[in-house]
């Protein structure tokens, strides 16, 4: 498997500046393009670190969660990576070899590798490899709910997960749920989606989630709103709720990408 990550870099000033970036108020279309060295965030309390911030909670936009591609150096880190103690993340390793403490528990990530981590946890990332180490990073403020604990911390990946093939679709359209969709004390999901060349999602569909979509791999054309959009590795989608949205798999292989959206839990009021 590959897992897209930013490119990083410059592009030379040949390069005319039109691009196919897109904010609406509906929904937002970030290009693995526009996500360069300029536009990296450092990180108080961490060591040899770079991030891409390409979401966070926007007043009338998407508000439940943020999104982070992180690049580590050798030996980069940090021992106190999350600010907030009600925060959960998950984490997904594009590239490299890092090992993850949470709780007095030691796990070594590679590409592929998925961890979840509950709200209040003690916990530490550091790149252990010769070169530079890569993941995706999402937040979101956990809520509780009357006679649910928090979810356990747990760490697996995608080759560790079959995929769950959707109704009625031929096998074409299929998703890795890395937590039980059963269980409620989780109120958020980040999964992958996988669509066979010329698969499709056959309907708009229009619902309570907000969605933060990190292409993989493959290409496709997404319905966002009234609006077909060309997608490829790399590029962030970002929904806002009830948002329409649909997508066909183009290409000669298999379209993925990592979905955040938050689930389980009554609309605040």
């Amino acid at each position: 498997m590959s897992y897209a990550f930013p490119p990083g870099g410059l592009p030379d000033q040949s390069v005319h500046p039109d691009g196919t970036a897109v904010f609406t108020d509906a929904y937002a279309v970030i290009p693995a393009v526009t996500m360069r060295d300029i536009v990296t965030s450092k990180l108080p309390g961490w060591q040899d670190a770079r991030a891409w911030i390409i979401a966070r909670p926007l007043s009338g936009f998407a508000e439940t969660f943020a999104q982070y591609a992180v690049e580590l150096a050798p030996g980069g880190g940090s021992d106190r990576p999350e600010p907030d103690p009600d925060a959960q993340g998950v984490l997904f390793v594009a590239d490299g070899t890092m090992r993850l403490v949470v709780d007095g528990q030691n796990h070594t990530l590679i590409a592929g590798s998925y961890a979840y981590i509950p709200p209040g946890s003690d916990w530490t990332i550091r790149n252990t490899g010769d070169g530079p180490a890569r993941f995706h990073w999402v937040r979101k403020q956990y809520e509780p709910a009357h006679g649910l604990d928090a979810p356990d911390a747990f760490v697996t990946s995608d080759a560790a997960v079959a995929p769950v093939e959707m109704p009625d679709c031929g096998g074409v359209w299929a998703t890795t749920r890395f937590a039980d969709p059963e269980d409620l004390r989780h109120d958020m999901h980040v999964n992958i989606v996988t669509f066979q060349p010329g698969g499709r999602i056959p309907f708009a569909e229009t619902h309570v989630m907000e969605h933060g979509l990190y292409v993989l791999e493959g290409t496709a054309q997404y319905l966002l709103n009234k609006d077909w959009v060309d997608v490829g590795p790399g590029d962030f989608m970002w929904l806002r709720a009830f948002c329409p949205q649909a997508c066909i798999a183009t290409g000669s292989t298999p379209f993925r990408y990592l979905l955040y959206k938050d689930v389980n839990r009554h609309p605040l009021l």
